[in-house]
Parts: structure tokens; C-alpha cells; sequence
């Protein structure tokens, strides 16, 4: 049995570029699915969140059309209801990477918010993919490979081919010109190599350790790519 550190927004809220403020959290499916996944291959999950806030979910993410259906939906909804892990997170300030074997970061805008510019999410981040222990992000999960940086204060993820939300897809999603930056396009400031696949289509990248998703859509396969590297 692998444990896995499931690091989490806890924002429920995004501030646009406006200063208003966008209703958000983590995406359902990038949540749900994965914890599933590594809770049916007999895994054990530990749910982190700055300050040790219980994750919002972004109430978007369980609208039926945009979970694939109204199973799906009430499938996420459950879980976010009932699951144990979502219900009493560690504080992130607390979580010790010796204690677990992965780490996981599920998307959704509230990354954005504060993984983002979260010190202790990019000291775990970076110190994972130092130690070889497998790391998963989807979509705007990727965020939190920001503040993941070297003291020369180059990104510890530099050079790694990944994918992640698409600027497109943020155009797609009407949201471009309200957002204060842009995930890709910071990303690929930051030297990171993103590979952009088609929009709200299943993606997956998989370099070395380090397993990403573009989207909700490719949520089952990176954390089928992420029990590989898990065993």
C-alpha cells in the first residue's frame, strides 16, 4: 500500500483581473476520479490544503453537462459529500513528504487563487520530484508548479515536458480576458515544456516521475499513468 498526499485549494473563490471575485474550488471529476482510482488499488490518500481549510468544490463542476452526465454528477456529488478525505484535510504546513510515496494536486481555478503563490505546496512539489516520488496534476492543478523553485530561483519542474489547461481552452471557457495570467503561458514562462493537446479532449503527458493532464476529460487516464509509476 503507497500513500498519497492529494494536495488541494482551498480557495472558493478566484480574484480576476477586475478585483471582482469568480465562485471556484477544485474541479469534481479531477478529484473524485483519482481518489477513487488510487483508493480502489488499495492505496491510502491524505487530503492537504493551506491552512487545513476543508477544499471547496467549484459548484460548476457537478452541473451535469460539464460532469458528462447526470450519473457522473451525482457520482462526484456523493463523494464530495460523503468522502472522508475531502471532510478533514491535514494543513499543508503539517504534511511531512517522508510519510508518503506520491503526491497528487487535482485542478479546478481555486489553484490559481493559492497554490499558486503557496510556499510549503512548491517545497513539497519540488522536494517529490527531487526524491523521484511520483507527482500527478491536472489542469489548473499545474499552478501550484509555480512557487515550486530552485535557489537560484529557477523551477524546479524547468525542462520537463508537461500539459495543463490550454490558453485556448481558457478562451474557450470565456474566462482569458478576465484572468489575471494565464496557466500556459506562465508554465511556459516559468521553462516548462508544455505540450497543448485538443481542447476539452482527453491529454496526458508522462516525463520520468512527473504525470499531467490538460483537463477534467483526462483525469482517468493520468491517474491510471500516475498507478504505474505508484506500483
Amino acid at each position: 500500500m503507497a500513500k498519497i498526499l492529494f494536495i488541494m485549494t482551498g480557495a472558493s473563490e478566484w480574484t480576476l483581473n477586475d478585483g471582482t471575485k469568480h465562485t471556484t474550488g477544485y474541479w469534481a471529476e479531477e478529484a473524485v476520479v483519482p481518489l477513487q482510482a488510487f483508493k480502489d488499488a488499495g492505496h491510502q490518500v491524505t487530503v492537504a490544503t493551506p491552512g487545513g481549510t476543508v477544499p471547496p468544490v467549484d459548484p460548476v463542476s457537478l452541473d451535469p453537462d460539464l460532469a458528462g452526465g447526470a450519473d457522473n454528477a451525482a457520482r462526484y456529488r456523493d463523494a464530495v459529500a460523503t468522502a472522508p478525505e475531502f471532510a478533514a484535510p491535514l494543513d499543508l504546513a503539517a504534511a511531512d513528504l517522508a510519510d508518503y510515496d506520491a503526491v497528487y494536486v487535482p485542478g479546478g481555478h481555486g489553484p490559481m487563487e493559492d497554490l499558486a503563490v503557496d510556499d510549503r505546496t512548491g517545497v513539497l512539489l519540488a522536494d517529490a520530484l527531487a526524491s523521484g516520488k511520483p507527482v500527478g496534476l491536472v489542469c489548473h492543478g499545474l499552478a501550484a508548479l509555480l512557487p515550486a523553485t530552485e535557489p537560484d530561483g529557477g523551477n524546479a519542474f524547468a525542462a520537463y515536458r508537461i500539459t495543463g489547461f490550454t490558453d485556448r481552452e481558457e478562451r474557450l471557457g470565456a474566462l482569458a480576458d478576465k484572468a489575471p495570467w494565464l496557466l500556459q503561458t506562465r508554465l511556459e514562462q516559468a521553462g516548462l515544456h508544455f505540450e497543448a493537446g485538443e481542447p476539452f479532449a482527453p491529454h496526458v503527458v508522462v516525463d520520468r516521475t512527473v504525470v499531467t493532464g490538460q483537463n477534467p476529460q483526462s483525469s482517468h487516464t493520468a491517474a491510471a499513468e500516475l498507478l504505474k509509476l505508484i506500483g
